[in-house]
């Protein structure tokens, strides 16, 4: 079973659309998304996704009314901490880094994303600890994703062009 994982689209359409075509052909069953979609019409591209949507609130989402909203077909969104388990898995998403070192140093989880840095981050674990980096590319002018293979772990991080 593998998932998505994506940060900071910072309502980037085309590249979440990628991201999108990327999770469908990859036939991930889930994608989390660790924060800062921004505003609420950044999320009709995931529409087009295969698999439920799993994201947290970052600090640039402030529509977070018009966010909760258009996930409602989506999947679901919390404010500061998603969890779920898939695979035998136990996953934490959270947006901030100073959130995601304290799940990552117990023996929760066995996967920890986050995002709000826009750099890839990628500690292996147990747990793994995982920054995907930024799907949106406005700051590094480089756009990244990341598919997990839960059974493995192993996290390949993809460049969206």
């Amino acid at each position: 079973m593998k998932i998505g994982v994506m940060a900071d689209s910072h309502d980037n359409v085309p590249r979440i659309e990628q991201a999108v075509a990327l999770f469908n052909r990859r036939r991930v069953e889930l994608v989390i998304h660790a924060g800062d979609f921004v505003s609420p019409f950044a999320l009709w591209p995931f529409a087009e996704l295969r698999c439920p949507l799993l994201g947290v609130f970052g600090n640039n989402d402030g529509e977070r009314v018009g966010l909760s909203r258009a996930f409602d077909k989506l999947g679901e969104v919390h404010p500061n901490l998603a969890t779920t388990e898939l695979a035998g898995r136990r996953i934490a998403a959270v947006h901030y880094p100073e959130l995601a070192e304290p799940l990552a140093a117990g023996d929760v989880y066995d996967l920890v994303i986050y995002g709000h840095t826009h750099k890839v981050d990628l500690r292996p674990g147990p747990p793994v600890l995982l920054n995907p980096g930024e799907a949106g590319g406005w700051l590094s002018g480089k756009a990244t994703v990341a598919i997990v293979d839960l059974p493995s772990l192993e996290v390949e991080i993809a460049e969206l062009a």
